[in-house]
């Protein structure tokens, strides 16, 4: 039997790019190197979108009824979404965000069951995903409830910058009556921990960004820096761990500061993901860490203006696929280093050593 990881990999909304940057990141590359790849969607679908994508004719896939047939040395796929649904590029529909959502049930069902490894997921559209009765914000959301997480981080990241999120898709209006020392101190946990278990730093520095503009100017521009953010940040540096700040975003990015730390936080959705796309759009992934299992998607949307035209970029997709099998074996081997610490008894002290 293949050691090789197996990767689940959902479709998304089939009317959106996902099905064009699958197929584009498992044509070549050297994926079935690396993983076994199986895909949660549509076969006749699949194949809608193979013809518009230029020198995928080669790519070998193999039609399997459950994950544990998955051929290592092939693209397996997994029908779970009807028959009758049918791709329809550009466009929102009920049956893009339905199969979204099957796809999306089917590869869970199957990671909790221990079937596959790792989950990637396509992106669906949030806006079509409510109208079909999708009760959250996002893949995020969904999958900490799902596999009971008490909290969970969004981290985008890729081989030259991590930043984390303290609140995700939340209403400007709400960002800063939902940021206290509670949660605060709660992400950095999640932060430091995923940077140590899941990328192999073995004392990650972490840079704080600010709330509001010049740091709150000494409580002129608001208050959340003296208050909330600076004495969490003193006391994990007080514990020994090196998380520094709060910086202002501006001049944090500006200056060159993220290239000093392994990973910044920051408090909200568009203060971490523009500078993130700004400098690693076509190779940025999305993890959700503090989850038990490893789940990673691309960082863009649906892109229904491209959709079925053979324009989308599926560098993404590829290092999200990498990144997931990456944060695995790191996982793996994290956890195998300290499953058995060895103990040394001296005279009134225990300690263990990792």
């Amino acid at each position: 039997m293949s050691n090789k990881i197996i990767v689940g990999i959902t479709q998304g909304d089939s009317n959106g790019i996902g099905y064009e940057v699958i197929i584009k990141a498992l044509t070549g590359h050297g994926i079935l190197d690396i993983c076994t790849p199986v895909v949660y969607g549509s076969s006749k679908i699949f194949g809608f979108y193979k013809k518009h994508v230029v020198d995928a004719e080669n790519l070998t896939t193999n039609l399997i009824g459950k994950a544990s047939d998955a051929h290592s040395k092939r693209v397996n796929l997994i029908n779970c979404v009807p028959e009758s649904f049918i791709a329809d590029p550009g466009n929102d529909t009920g049956e893009g965000a339905k199969g979204a959502l099957l796809s999306l049930e089917a590869a869970i069902k199957d990671l909790k069951e221990g079937s596959i490894d790792v989950l990637v997921t396509a992106p669906f559209n949030k806006w079509a995903m409510f109208k079909e009765g999708f009760s959250f914000p996002g893949h995020t959301e969904y999958l900490t409830n799902e596999f009971g997480a008490k909290d969970s981080l969004m981290m985008m990241t890729s081989q030259d910058l991590k930043i984390g999120l303290v609140t995700n898709h939340l209403p400007i209006s709400k960002v800063a009556s939902s940021i206290n020392k509670e949660i605060l101190k709660k992400k950095i946990e999640l932060m430091l921990e995923s940077l140590k278990r899941d990328f192999a730093f073995d004392r990650p520095k972490i840079a704080v960004l600010s709330l509001n503009p010049h740091s709150g100017d000494n409580g002129l521009l608001g208050k959340e820096e003296q208050e909330i953010i600076k004495p969490v940040i003193q006391e994990f540096f007080a514990s020994g761990e090196l998380v520094f700040g709060p910086f202002s975003a501006d001049g944090f990015f500006a200056s060159g500061y993220k290239k000093s730390f392994d990973a910044v936080l920051a408090m909200y959705h568009d203060q971490g993901l523009i500078p993130f796309k700004a400098f690693s759009m076509d190779s940025g992934v999305n993890y959700t860490a503090g989850l038990s299992i490893v789940r990673c998607s691309p960082d863009h949307g649906t892109a229904f203006d491209i959709a079925g035209k053979n324009r989308a970029n599926h560098l993404s997709m590829l290092a999200a696929i990498y990144t997931a099998c990456d944060i695995y074996r790191n996982r793996k081997d994290y956890d195998a280093l300290r499953a058995n610490p060895l103990k040394v008894e001296v005279p009134g002290v225990t300690r263990s050593f990792d």
